[in-house]
């Protein structure tokens, strides 16, 4: 299984005027995040599904990359994605997709920094640039999982897993 970890695009700043699972994505989020679909689109992703959280920023974050992708479902909204997702959750989600080959999540900070982390085995903390996303491979039963690549939120490619450790272990830039 292959498993895409994508974080929502910049999205508006907290405001008490709009609720936070409201906040949209600014449009320099949107055209940054193009860049990062593209390339995922470069490296040949096909997704089976793409799961998201319910919250404004990550749904369009989905969109965005289902459109680059010419993905041809419906997006999956998945609440245990909303903030306070944890990495020992990914085996329920992952569950209730048992067809699946090769999976998009699309979430938040800090908890994809921290499933991230887990993946990786590594101790130090790790976080995801706005818009980027980091891709593993696994088998279907669990087990280590094996980096593939980042995609930083940018759009550039990293595919060795020490520079991709060094961007993600200092505040994901």
């Amino acid at each position: 299984m292959i498993i895409h970890i994508v974080r929502h695009a910049e999205a508006i700043e907290r405001s008490p005027l709009i609720p936070e699972e409201h906040r949209f994505l600014t449009r320099r989020g949107r055209r940054r995040f193009r860049k990062t679909a593209k390339s995922l689109d470069t490296l040949g992703i096909q997704p089976d599904i793409i799961l998201t959280s319910p919250l404004v920023r990550s749904v369009q974050t989905a969109d965005i990359l289902a459109e680059k992708l010419r993905y041809k479902r419906e997006l999956a909204v998945s609440g245990p994605l909303a903030p306070g997702f944890r990495p020992e959750a990914l085996e329920d989600l992952l569950k209730t997709n048992p067809q699946a080959r090769e999976i998009v999540l699309v979430g938040h900070e800090p908890d994809f920094g921290l499933l991230v982390q887990a993946l990786l085995g590594v101790q130090e903390p790790c976080a995801l640039p706005k818009g980027g996303a980091v891709s593993f491979k696994r088998g279907f039963d669990g087990g280590e999982a094996s980096f593939l690549q980042m995609v930083t939120g940018s759009g550039k490619i990293i595919t060795s897993r020490s520079k991709a450790l060094d961007r993600l272990q200092n505040d994901g830039r």
